[in-house]
């Protein structure tokens, strides 16, 4: 667990709502939909992908999936592919390891650590990275770094 210091990450994103049981099957389609327009365009990703919640309402979920990148002067907004950012701020954070569907553990363990501290983080916004991929790795091995921002 750890509260730290985070720069602005520039983002090519796409911002949905979409009820919490159809998100697993939207986000692989959602971030190859912006691969895709990366590709074609040259644009280089710059850390893992992310997903930010702007909402805790699980019937209509709204969420940005993106990809953090480094060029920003070429970007433009196409159809459903969008400029966006990772605000810079303190955050508290930590790795969950896992399944997605144990994440919550850590949210709660995180929620608790920053009511100790003293720390009043937003509950309904929030950010998480996704350090590996659940095609490629076992559901016991995914690894999110999960983000709270600090008030």
């Amino acid at each position: 667990m750890e509260i730290i210091s985070v720069p602005k990450k520039h983002t090519l994103m796409i911002r949905t709502i979409t009820p919490a049981t159809r998100l697993p099957q939207l986000m692989g389609a959602l971030y190859g939909e912006l691969a895709t327009y990366m590709g074609a365009h040259a644009i280089a990703f710059d850390g893992p992908p992310y997903a930010m919640y702007h909402n805790m309402d699980m019937d209509a979920l709204d969420v940005e999936v993106g990809f953090p990148v480094a060029q920003t002067h070429e970007l433009t907004d196409a159809g459903r592919v969008m400029h966006g950012c990772i605000p810079a701020g303190t955050v508290v954070t930590d790795v969950h390891i896992g399944s997605y569907e144990t994440i919550e553990k850590t949210y709660v363990r995180i929620m608790e650590f920053a009511k100790q501290q003293g720390i009043l983080v937003h509950e309904s916004w929030m950010y998480e990275y996704y350090l590996n991929s659940p095609e490629d790795t076992p559901p016991e091995q995914l690894q999110t770094q999960v983000c709270l921002i600090v008030r």
